[in-house]
């Protein structure tokens, strides 16, 4: 089959025009609509549904975009390790974590990987979706548990435990915090139930919700929640991390955490000699260590 014509049916496929896959390729409507006419005549099937609004992929077509996507994302694996083979730290690293993780910790740590490898360019991609990667979704993951595909390299960075924290002024104003009786003059600011959230985290709110609370407010992410304790809301269930970026941050009724959750960095086997990864991987276990060194350091004062 035909790789140029296979390159122009995704690129249409992809773009749900012709006028559109035209542009990006560089070629005339009219060629592109040759080309696709001429694949369909090959496979002896009709790949496109066409109507006023645009282009909608038959049952074969799906079939074919569904092939065409995953060749493309080999060859751009292949690409990647084949840029890797010089020995500078360049080109583009697509790195997903949780809303909340990649947010309040990676994101303010990255001007220091950007000071160390300038012609880095990262796609830090912020969701919650489990990203696959050995089919190149992403380069790299952090996760909040243990990868459970197959082919990935794994390394455990790092645990962390759920708190409760609130700033000096929301507890000058709203009285003191000593004991789990005393949240009836306080208000709780926590995930939603609902919300994709560390289990250990939502077990914590589950117990904390057995006292009398009488206000609540609940946001669908860590950042959310950071925010509204930022501003004097309430008592934040937040990560044991953020002090480090939020002196302000107080924490209250210290005999109450949650249960470790593990931190784990994860990428292919084939990229296990790529440069951009191993650099990216060091960095990160270069501030897991700083992260731990400076919480030793607290403790002892």
């Amino acid at each position: 089959m035909d790789w140029d014509k296979l390159r122009i049916f995704h690129a249409v496929a992809d773009a749900g025009s012709l006028t559109h896959a035209g542009d990006s390729l560089h070629l005339s409507q009219s060629a592109v609509s040759r080309q696709i006419r001429a694949l369909e005549e090959q496979l002896n099937t009709t790949l496109f549904h066409r109507h006023a609004r645009g282009l909608i992929l038959t049952e074969q077509g799906e079939l074919l975009f569904e092939a065409t996507r995953s060749m493309t994302k080999r060859l751009d694996a292949a690409a990647a390790r084949i840029r890797d083979s010089e020995e500078e730290v360049f080109g583009e690293i697509k790195i997903t974590t949780p809303i909340g993780f990649g947010t309040l910790w990676l994101a303010p740590r990255l001007p220091k990987l950007y000071e160390r490898y300038p012609d880095l360019k990262i796609d830090l991609i912020l969701e919650e979706r489990v990203l696959d990667l050995p089919m190149r979704e992403a380069d790299v993951a952090i996760r909040m548990k243990e990868p459970s595909q197959a082919d990935l390299i794994r390394k455990r960075l790092m645990n962390v435990r759920m708190r409760l924290y609130a700033t000096q002024d929301y507890l000058d104003k709203a009285g003191p915090l000593d004991r789990v009786e005393d949240f009836e003059n306080h208000r709780l600011i926590c995930q939603n139930p609902s919300s994709a959230q560390v289990s250990a985290g939502a077990a914590m709110v589950q117990e904390l919700l057995t006292n009398n609370i009488p206000s609540l407010l609940t946001v669908n992410n860590y950042f959310g929640v950071l925010q509204a304790v930022l501003n004097d809301l309430g008592v934040g269930v937040l990560p044991d991390y953020l002090p480090d970026h939020f002196p302000s941050l107080e924490r209250v009724l210290p005999d109450i955490e949650s249960g470790e959750v593990p931190v784990f960095l994860a990428y292919p086997e084939e990229l296990r000699q790529s440069k951009r990864v191993a650099a990216f991987r060091d960095f990160v276990q270069e501030e897991v260590l700083a992260h731990r060194r400076k919480l030793r350091e607290q403790r002892a004062d």
